[in-house]
């Protein structure tokens, strides 16, 4: 049998202090219909526009709450709430410069995950507050969710009148996001409603402090040099690769099928 490199022996079994995840899904929504909400100036601008496209749209802030599920031991409520911040091209005429308008818009999901059980406070030493008689206030191990997410796809968007639409404006956005609106006066009237259509991805994951026994290896040294060379930018530009996929967008991997032994085969793959 062939030597192991002193480097991946194992040198001892560590004790960590880590985040374990106990439970986690996938999940693949269509946010269908929901209304925009816009401001003063972006609203005067969405209701002279004859044309309406949205450009892009991005994820700005989550809301999540976790909750014990009453009668199931060990399961956990995630409520999470996606604020979106979407960018409009409004054209008041035909062939014109087209002005951005701004608005928000909200999606609100619930899926329940295991969690595990555990009632420990947790106390731990602050340095900054050594001068106190009594430690912190206790944190209790209760899990914490996690979400991850891409920003959405925009599917579709629609423009009609405000008296036609029955779906009502989201009045109530997070103070992160209305601190950097420029114009952040409610609108107190409009003529007409955005709509849009997205499509969102996100995992959620539920996680819990656990202490870990993990095999160690030896201390992580890096090989690399760092690379100091700020004298002739030119040289330094020179050694970059030239940005071929930039000019040339690659083609599809060539691959005798998209379908892989444990999952479904992809639908309209031409």
């Amino acid at each position: 049998m062939a030597d192991i490199p002193s480097e991946r022996q194992i040198n001892e079994a560590v004790c960590i202090d880590t985040k374990r995840i106990y439970d986690s899904c996938v999940s693949k929504d269509c946010l269908e219909d929901l209304r925009v909400t816009f401001f003063c100036r972006s609203q005067r601008l969405i209701d002279d526009a004859v044309t309406v496209k949205c450009r892009e749209c991005e994820i700005t802030s989550v809301s999540i709450d976790v909750e014990e599920v009453p009668f199931n031991r060990g399961y956990y409520s995630v409520d999470i709430t996606f604020y979106f911040r979407l960018c409009f091209d409004t054209y008041s005429a035909p062939c014109t410069t087209p002005e951005v308008a701004i608005g928000f818009a909200q999606f609100t999901k619930k899926c329940i995950l295991y969690g595990s059980d555990g009632n420990v406070k947790i106390f731990t030493s602050n340095p900054i507050n050594e001068d106190r008689d009594c430690p912190e206030a206790p944190q209790y191990s209760n899990p914490t969710a996690k979400v991850q997410a891409v920003d959405p796809v925009i599917l579709s968007c629609d423009v009609i009148d405000a008296c036609d639409c029955n779906i009502p404006i989201c009045s109530s956005f997070p103070q992160s996001i209305l601190n950097n609106v420029s114009d952040s006066i409610p609108s107190a009237g409009s003529s007409r409603a955005v709509l849009v259509t997205l499509g969102l991805f996100s995992i959620v994951q539920m996680e819990r402090d656990v202490q870990m026994l993990i095999p160690a290896y030896d201390y992580c040294i890096p090989e690399r040099e760092c690379c100091c060379n700020t004298q002739n930018p030119c040289e330094t530009f020179q050694s970059i690769d030239f940005p071929v996929d930039e000019f040339f967008p690659p083609e599809r991997e060539n691959s005798p099928s998209c379908c892989s032994p444990d999952k479904k085969c992809c639908e309209d793959a031409e």
